[in-house]
């Protein structure tokens, strides 16, 4: 009888009036934008958009990816390593995060890679066709900016995780990397996946970024556009919609993975 009732208890629930009133001026907006604006210039366009959005993506894959493998001994190091290694890492973290994503990646593109074209024997190596780029360089900035701020948010996980269970790991003889990979790091990453939720979201709305250093992305093609016909509001509008889609599918992807965790840890 429960199961069933819940159909009709959503329903009521979307039926509410507020909500009617919200999608009536959500509809009204969207038709009015598709009425009284120009979009005969995105055809034109489509295949460069197509472009930036896999570049968006990818960039955004990747920096998560490699950003959480170096925030892990990042926040293990602060949470239980010797001081030598905390230090240095604590160093890193306050540095990355004290200072703006930009400053970053135009110090690693209008710095570092300006540094490389004077030693020929780089030149001549087989990097220098990556190095020449500008990719290679956002793709640091973002990764090296990711794992910072993660680097942080699993500091407080590790240090969250009860000292019981792995003292009790320790006395069945566990080894101190099987009690990390079986114990420690599972639960630590269930305690940051909020927090691993929102962060992907915010460095999302950081790739605009790698724009300014010619990078073709989303931001960059509707740039172009605006550049090219002088429309402002719509290309901005349709960035923004991309942007709203690549966050709901991030926010969902985090959701169904929180469910797939039979229980909750601690």
């Amino acid at each position: 009888m429960a199961a069933t009732s819940v159909g009709p208890v959503r329903q009521q629930v979307w039926l509410q009036p507020h909500r009617i009133v919200l999608l009536a001026i959500a509809a009204a907006l969207v038709a009015a934008c598709a009425i009284f604006m120009r979009w005969d210039w995105i055809p034109a366009y489509s295949g460069l958009a197509l472009q930036g959005l896999w570049r968006t993506i990818w960039i955004l894959v990747v920096t998560c990816v490699l950003g959480f493998l170096i925030a892990v001994p990042l926040g293990l190091a602060q949470a239980a390593g010797p001081f030598y290694l905390a230090w240095p890492a604590k160093a890193f973290c306050t540095v990355i995060r004290g200072t703006p994503l930009l400053l970053q990646l135009w110090l690693l593109y209008y710095g570092l890679g300006s540094l490389f074209p004077q030693f020929p024997w780089l030149r001549s190596s087989e990097l220098w066709p990556y190095l020449r780029q500008a990719w290679p360089y956002a793709v640091l900035a973002l990764t090296l900016s990711f794992a910072a701020y993660e680097g942080e948010v699993m500091r407080g996980a590790f240090a969250g995780t009860p000292r019981g269970q792995l003292e009790a790991a320790r006395a069945f003889g566990m080894r101190r990397f099987t009690a990390f990979r079986r114990i420690w790091l599972p639960q630590a990453v269930h305690r940051a996946l909020p927090t691993l939720a929102g962060e992907t979201v915010l460095q999302l709305k950081a790739t605009p970024l790698v724009a300014t250093i010619t990078v073709i992305d989303l931001y960059a093609v509707s740039s172009r556009v605006r550049q090219d016909t002088f429309l402002v509001y719509e290309p901005l509008l349709l960035l923004a919609l991309f942007y709203l889609v690549l966050t709901a599918l991030i926010v969902g992807a985090f959701r169904w993975f929180e469910r797939r965790i039979p229980s909750r840890i601690g």
